[in-house]
């Protein structure tokens, strides 16, 4: 795929290649990545595809199941067929788009376990969701007996799913480019941080994100002073004092039309009045890594040696042991999916990755901080979608 990555960057140039897209064209990138997951199960073998709570199915089908005890499941065969099992009373709630699949709703009392072993026929190799719960994989397991193994969803969908489309890299700059308006509002000094409580300041982000266009907030972390050295604290009842740090860290869904939503996250360290006695250096390390893994990320480089671009400059600053997690995570209909940036990871990122840079040092009981940018790579080269300042802003 050929991509201008100077339009991603471009708020107004993502409105208007985003007007393009219609149901003809969502419906088109839908059947393109059936073959695509069709192609993957042949190559790994796979008879037979079942897939329901989770992200693998909204990506596959556009329907997003209701996490309820409820079966809700899409099975996938090798000769590129679709059936849609779902509950009779969610099925009104199906957009129909019988050129990709079709709908066989079951009654209440009936059993989706045996239909779906009806459509599975005699597999011997089943991929099943990553989320499916337990307890539906053991009812599956009991109607599917050819069946002689189960492997993750994962396996065949996560490689092609980590490999973002033009769409889905339009749809995630248009959701960082919503929660950017959100960070330049408080380094514009329009929300009041002193005496306040972290859960008022949470409050007040996640309604500028709404009302910024964002369709929903998946979290909106405020620790404050000691509390920003919990990397995922819960806004609190604390109130903000003169001289902290509060890493903000906020995000949410972008929803286009009736398709699915696309995920934003970015993370903003500010100060209240001034800087705590230390925190200056300590915010200048944490800069020089971040910047150094925008500017250096490639797509051949493993998760493994992408995570060591930051940690390397952190180490060296003098921080090593309180930088505390990975480097960052994969992102799209999920908040957090492949690929990941971590020391484990020894697969590359592979072209038109989507994922967080976000290093942080964190110094137990006194304070912490955090940058966290949704960067892509294409081929040769990456644009990080956040665009909002990233040097540590004093607000009142």
């Amino acid at each position: 795929m050929s991509f201008d990555f100077d339009n991603l960057v471009d708020e107004d140039a993502v409105k208007v290649a985003l007007s393009k897209y219609d149901d003809d064209a969502f419906l088109s990138i839908r059947q393109g990545r059936l073959e695509s997951v069709v192609s993957e199960m042949e190559k790994r073998e796979v008879d037979v595809l079942i897939l329901s709570l989770g992200a693998d199915l909204p990506w596959l089908c556009g329907y997003e199941a209701m996490p309820l005890e409820r079966l809700t499941a899409l099975v996938v065969t090798r000769d590129a067929q679709m059936t849609l099992v779902v509950p009779e009373l969610e099925a009104p709630r199906v957009r129909e788009m019988t050129e990709l699949f079709d709908i066989l709703p079951w009654k209440e009392g009936g059993n989706p376990f045996s239909i779906v072993g009806g459509l599975v026929g005699h597999a011997h190799s089943v991929a099943v969701s990553d989320r499916m719960w337990a307890s539906a994989l053991l009812s599956l397991q009991a109607e599917i007996p050819s069946a002689k193994s189960f492997v993750a969803s994962s396996s065949v969908i996560s490689p092609l799913r980590s490999q973002k489309d033009e769409v889905e890299l339009l749809l995630l700059a248009r959701a960082a480019h919503i929660t950017d308006h959100v960070a330049e509002s408080i380094f514009a000094g329009e929300i009041s941080f002193l005496g306040k409580t972290e859960k008022e300041i949470s409050d007040e982000i996640s309604r500028r994100l709404v009302a910024e266009g964002l369709s929903k907030v998946n979290f909106a972390i405020v620790g404050s002073g000691p509390n920003s050295a919990s990397p995922h604290h819960e806004p609190s009842s604390r109130r903000i004092e003169f001289g902290d740090s509060v890493v903000l860290d906020f995000g949410g869904m972008y929803n286009f039309g009736d398709e699915v939503g696309y995920c934003s996250d970015t993370t903003r360290t500010v100060v209240v009045g001034e800087s705590p006695d230390g925190f200056a250096d300590l915010y200048s390390v944490l800069e020089s890594a971040q910047e150094r893994a925008r500017n250096e990320v490639t797509s051949h480089m493993s998760g493994a040696q992408s995570d060591a671009l930051a940690r390397e400059v952190i180490s060296e600053g003098g921080y090593g042991e309180y930088f505390i997690h990975r480097t960052g995570h994969g992102i799209g209909i999920e908040e957090h999916e492949e690929p990941y940036l971590v020391v484990t990871n020894e697969e590359p990122l592979g072209p038109f990755a989507a994922f967080s840079i976000e290093p942080g040092i964190y110094i137990p009981s006194k304070f912490g901080a955090r940058i966290e940018d949704i960067h892509v790579v294409g081929e040769h080269r990456g644009a990080s979608l956040n665009r909002s300042d990233r040097s540590l802003h004093v607000v009142e």
